[in-house]
């Protein structure tokens, strides 16, 4: 008889999609929120109007993926429950919280991508609350993934859609580009205080986490979960290091068009290096964690 495969790769396939769909929801929160802090200018608000609708298309594109994903897992969960589908999702209020608040973002985003202003606070409040809907049971200590993986979504996802929603659209629209420099040190300077504080986030309870799993410090070298969490460490640490850079390097030089391009290429290099990231993550979350 053979033994069980260590790892199912159907598992970590839908972790990496899962995250990638929490971190287009938040980012196009993050983006709306801190990035495009500059809406009210009326000489640019064609940009900005375009940036953000662009950015809630990328937010509805990763509900309607959280969603999927979601609906998928219902009938195994169901069945863990012994219930019905129909009957779990009318009696298990997690279940039942995490549908209705993706459903609200998926309106909220929907109504952002035809430029309605009132989806933006529906997409927030389905994307933040429905990913902390465990607050509203009293469930506190199973806070601490939720609160590590959107602080991670709003740091790593408005990043990217700051580089597709806000740069990618700024490069691409001739009535700003003369103002292409100044509205970009804008964005980033919006963006920055949102990294750093997110960033600390991910770091503490990113260690929360590990510790609650690890048990002891030699799990960390001497389990399948303990190396691939050092693989996953060890690529974290450089797309801090990227982040670093281009808060110490290279926001302080912006304000050219030029400037603006080289801090999008090195965004899309963190962007890059945080990809690796969610892959080992996934795989990290789909290992049996250490028993002691």
């Amino acid at each position: 008889m053979q033994p069980e495969p260590l790892l199912q790769w159907s598992e970590p396939v839908k972790e990496f999609i899962g995250f990638v769909g929490l971190f287009l929801g938040a980012g196009g929160i993050g983006f709306r929120y801190f990035v495009l802090r500059g809406w009210r200018i009326e000489t640019d608000r064609a940009f900005y109007d375009e940036a953000g609708r662009r950015a809630a298309g990328l937010g509805l594109l990763g509900v309607c993926l959280s969603l999927a994903i979601a609906v998928l897992a219902l009938p195994a969960l169901a069945a863990r429950r012994h219930l019905s589908v129909s009957a779990l999702l009318t009696s298990d209020a997690p279940t039942m919280m995490q549908t209705g608040f993706l459903l609200l973002a998926v309106v909220g985003y929907a109504l952002g991508t035809m430029k309605v202003r009132a989806g933006w606070p529906l997409a927030a409040l389905g994307v933040v609350a429905g990913t902390l809907r465990l607050a509203f049971l009293g469930q506190w200590s199973r806070l601490v993934n939720p609160v590590h993986s959107l602080a991670a979504g709003l740091w790593i996802g408005t990043l990217l859609v700051l580089s597709i929603a806000g740069l990618g659209t700024l490069f691409r629209h001739e009535p700003t580009r003369s103002r292409r420099g100044a509205i970009a040190v804008d964005m980033v300077n919006g963006f920055s205080p949102l990294a750093l504080t997110m960033g600390g986030i991910v770091v503490v309870f990113g260690l929360i986490t590990a510790w609650r799993h690890l048990h002891v410090l030699s799990n960390l070298w001497s389990t399948p979960y303990g190396l691939a969490l050092i693989v996953k460490l060890c690529l974290a640490a450089t797309v801090f290091g990227f982040g670093a850079w281009n808060w110490r390097r290279q926001r302080p030089s912006l304000g050219s068009e030029q400037a603006a391009m080289s801090i999008r290429r090195s965004a899309v290099a963190e962007l890059a290096m945080a990809t690796l990231v969610l892959v080992a993550t996934a795989i990290v979350v789909s290992l049996p964690a250490p028993k002691g």
